[in-house]
């Protein structure tokens, strides 16, 4: 113990040593023209030198200089640079105030990174970024997902999944969103169970978002979190942003609707602030029965201290929303099938029907997920700096689903639907009430000498719950010992706990449901429903609700500890970080395990099991001259797996046999240029990723069960590995006054490597399936060896220009072409070596365009008016976003028929059609 406090205090005298040196101290702020906003990022250098530094999360620098006096230079990407004059006093110091930046279009914008936990600098910082500012989500977001503004980025591919509100995917480099991990305000939010990332849980990003920023690859962010496609970070409006507000509202296709208010009272004479954003957003959804309603909300409480060392700011910010879906992936036939003119019906959706003469879905989503943040950013002395943020969150929601089978038939199968492939609801209520339905087969069977459903005896549709309580921090201590080193050393610590169980939502006609999945109560009868709408109250309990099929609680906690060394001198930045971490997992059944004292009455509830990690990664980025710039970074991850089966296999408290972590490596190459009217990144890349786990839905598992029916369930595949390599490039280009010409180009080829072992589970149950043979747990090696990677396409080309046509007019528009995708694999597909490989889907392109007018009004001209048009998918174009399956022509289950050469028995989503929507906006 002797021996390290006189470490540390070694350290802390060489660093105030360090400090010492430095003569003069120059400090200000740098905000942007139009929100007042902070810019983080900014570069800051004495004219005519490379000393230099860059604006904190506010904005704000401190730079050390060796004159009494000269000027100082402030550029940012997308706005042009100011010269600033400076003078000491006689304390060696001066405070230049606000210094504001104004936008410059002919300036590219997606260069710099932004983040609480990490500031990367354009050629600076070595990893490949792109970031979208405040301005730019509002104009050309419209009526689309929040992800897909990213579309235009290289590597990044974001659809709307099924076509429900909220339900949008994205994917960087090939990697799904469950491996990129995203962050709000530096706060990690991926689900700390599956890794998953729900959308319509933050149906108000958009309008709370300052920027959003991706990077690609392992990233540059030091905190304990290993993301493997990239990073995406977005960050939230502050309350101390200029005095003033908004109202917009707007409207789309399909009777589309958002309205919104904000205000913000600037930061006052005692240093408070305070900020407050409404949003509501209704809709029917381009999808048949895909209806939709948002209420999203925003608070921010701050305080600036005079002397500039204390700014804590408080968030609150969520979405109440609930929306129906389609959750299934029709067959192309099916498109066709219930389509009026021969072309794919895009907007079918076989999860709806009408019930008592109202549109009724058996897939439903309700969510209210609050996040609350504290951050206090401590600015301890000239060298130490503490960044801290506190945060919780509180998810209370679900969604919907069925359970049960009608005479061995689940309610995927054709005779529950009508001439237009609408789900029979009213036929299926008869039904289960004793009536006879004469295409239904056998009537009900009565139990106990009533009408109730059981899972092999009726339809019910059940809610899936999956609510949980999140606590976090996460500290950096940044020690800047000169302009030539930076050192950072911090913690990030959490604790989960996910609620899980079923519970009854309507009965369709009968008069309960009998339960034999409850191991101590044995059989029951539930006869409770409840509505699916998210509360208004997040914190309500419902574990007093009535359950079905399943109960159980996750138990995460994670410890994570993480350091960078950053050394930058004239055009050199040389940067390393490693980080350790440890999670907690345990899990606890209250329904398959018995709880009473006797035998077993401890296998309910696992021990904690304890899995580590870490990382460790590096780069440099050089500036061969003021045009061109190169970098490399490299990092090496070991990542425990995912809480649901890859720690407990099966729904069950058995642990994972062949546990271990999952092993990430990645290389990546940069160049730089950087000219008057044309600026490009280029990039090349490999990543590989051993030993993942990964779970996949699949309708008919492989055989037929003892009771003649094929089981709908899910696969859990063990010991993926993928290697992807890729090329991005992007640019823009200004060829005259007020034309922006951008671009950007994404190769890839991303591949499985060997084969993998797969088991089976039941999806209404989550009980293993057994093999009808030898009735044992069904177990099957999938053959993936050399398998394309699906789900994204591995080449897309973006080419936009933006004009402005007269002061406040413009007009814009961005082609993308999209090609070598393949289907996502699937178990069925790949169970013999004689397989032919993912489908190749279509290729196809897109565009989308818009007109925006903006009009200075006010008598200091000070307050705006906004006009804006987006058209996306100008075209109609009519493309496959997604394929589940890899039927191919001559297969057992091909229909030998095909639409642009795909067979027309896969399973897929097309993507929507064309959509418009007109936003107007008073800014004051």
């Amino acid at each position: 113990m002797k021996n390290l406090k006189n470490w540390m205090l070694s350290c802390v005298v060489v660093l105030a040593s360090a400090s010492a040196l430095s003569q003069n101290k120059v400090t200000g702020i740098v905000v942007d023209h139009e929100f007042k906003q902070g810019l983080p990022g900014s570069t800051v250098l004495v004219k005519g030198s490379q000393n230099g530094t860059s604006t904190g999360m506010d904005g704000d620098f401190e730079l050390n200089v060796s004159k009494d006096s000269g000027e100082i230079t402030i550029s940012f990407i997308g706005f042009k640079t100011k010269t600033v004059p400076f003078k000491v006093g006689a304390d060696n110091k001066i405070n230049l105030g606000t210094i504001v930046l104004n936008a410059d279009e002919n300036m590219l914008e997606d260069i710099v990174i932004m983040g609480v936990a990490d500031v990367a600098k354009d050629r600076k910082t070595p990893v490949a970024v792109s970031t979208i500012k405040a301005s730019v989500i509002q104009e050309k977001l419209g009526s689309q997902e929040f992800p897909e503004i990213l579309n235009t980025t290289p590597s990044v591919y974001a659809s709307q999944g099924g076509g429900g509100f909220g339900d949008s995917k994205i994917n960087i480099r090939g990697f799904d969103q469950k491996n990129v991990a995203v962050l709000v305000n530096g706060m990690p939010v991926n689900d700390m169970e599956g890794g998953s990332v729900y959308w319509s849980n933050w149906a108000g990003a958009q309008d709370v978002a300052s920027a959003v920023q991706v990077q690609r690859g392992l990233g540059s962010s030091k905190i304990a979190i290993s993301s493997v496609g990239g990073t995406m970070n977005i960050l939230t409006k502050t309350s101390d942003m200029k005095e003033g507000g908004s109202l917009s509202a707007g409207i789309g296709n399909d009777n589309y609707f958002k309205g919104s208010a904000s205000y913000n009272t600037g930061i006052l004479d005692n240093g408070l602030s305070a900020s407050i954003l409404m949003s509501y957003t209704r809709g029917d959804g381009y999808v048949q029965g895909t209806d939709f309603e948002s209420v999203a909300y925003f608070l921010g409480l701050g305080y600036r201290s005079k002397d500039s060392k204390h700014n804590v700011q408080f968030t609150f910010t969520g979405a109440n929303q609930w929306h129906n879906q389609r959750s299934t992936n029709p067959t192309i036939e099916d498109y066709l099938k219930y389509s009026g003119d021969g072309k794919p019906n895009r907007r079918y959706n076989p999860d709806y029907g009408t019930y008592n003469g109202e549109g009724y879905s058996w897939a439903r989503n309700f969510y209210n997920k609050p996040v609350a943040s504290l951050n206090w950013d401590y600015k301890i002395n000239d060298i130490f700096t503490l960044n801290t943020v506190a945060y919780g969150s509180w998810g209370r929601g679900g969604g919907n689903g069925s359970i049960g089978k009608i005479n061995g038939k689940s309610q995927r199968d054709a005779m529950f639907k009508d001439m237009y492939g609408n789900i029979r609801f009213d036929d299926i209520a008869a039904w289960n009430s004793g009536k006879h339905v004469a295409d239904f087969g056998a009537d009900k069977k009565r139990i106990n000498g009533e009408y109730y459903s059981d899972k092999n005896n009726g339809f019910v549709r059940r809610t899936s719950v999956n609510s949980h309580d999140w606590y976090g921090t996460v500290m950096n201590l940044n020690a800047k010992v000169n302009e030539n080193w930076n050192f950072d050393i911090g913690v990030d610590a959490r604790t989960y706990v996910g609620y899980h169980f079923q519970v009854l939502d309507d009965l369709l006609g009968a008069q309960g449901y009998v339960d034999v999945e409850h191991k101590t109560d044995g059989q029951r009868v539930i006869s409770s429903t409840y509505n699916s709408k998210a509360p208004a109250n997040p914190w309500v309990d419902w574990s007093k609700r009535d359950k079905v099929a399943y109960d159980n609680d996750g138990n995460v906690k994670w410890l994570g500890g993480f350091g960078q060394v950053e050394y930058s001198k004239d055009n050199l930045t040389v940067f390393v970080q490693g980080s350790i971490s440890n999670q907690w997992f345990r899990r606890i059944d209250y329904m398959r395990y018995n709880r009473n004292e006797a035998e077993g009455a401890d296998t309910y509830k696992t021990s904690w099991k304890s899995l580590s990690g870490g990382s460790v990664k590096g780069g440099f980025n050089y500036n061969i001259n003021e045009n061109h710039n190169v970098f490399v970074n490299s990092g090496y991850f070991s990542r425990q797996p995912f809480m649901n089966n890859g720690v407990y296999i099966n729904n069950s408290n058995d642990i994972n046999p062949s546990l271990k972590n999952e092993k990430i490596f990645g290389l990546e190459l940069g160049y730089g240029l950087r000219l008057d009217n044309f600026r490009a990144n280029l990039n090349l890349y490999r990543t590989s990723w051993k030993d993942r786990i990964q779970r996949v839905f699949e309708r008919d598992i492989f055989g037929v069960g003892k009771d003649g029916v094929q089981t709908p369930g899910y696969a859990n595949l063990y010991g993926i590995e993928q290697v992807h390599v890729g090329m991005e490039l992007d640019f823009i280009y200004n060829p005259i006054d007020r034309l922006d010409i951008t671009g950007s180009l994404s190769w890839g080829d991303w591949q499985y490597k060997g084969n993998v072992s797969a088991d089976f589970l039941d999806e209404g149950t989550n009980q293993p399936i057994l093999d009808p043979n030898t009735n044992a747990p069904m177990n099957k090696t999938l053959y993936l060896d050399g398998v394309k990677v699906g789900d994204a396409p591995q080449f897309i080309f973006n080419l936009g220009a933006a004009y402005e046509i007269l002061p406040g007019l413009k007009v814009d528009g961005n082609f993308r072409y999209n090609d070598k995708f393949y289907a996502a694999i699937n178990p069925n597909d790949f169970g013999t070596s004689k397989h032919k490989g993912s489908i190749k889907l279509p290729a196809f392109n897109l565009f989308d365009a818009g007109l925006s007018y903006k009009m200075e009004v006010g008598k200091e001209k000070q307050n705006s008016v906004t006009m804006r048009v987006n058209v996306n998918n100008v075209f109609d174009t009519t493309y496959i976003s997604y394929s589940r399956t890899n039927i191919h022509e001559g297969d057992s289950k091909a229909t030998g028929n095909n639409w642009k050469g795909v067979d027309t028995a896969n399973e897929v989503f097309f993507g929507n059609g064309r959509a418009w929507n007109f936003t107007l906006r008073y800014n004051f």
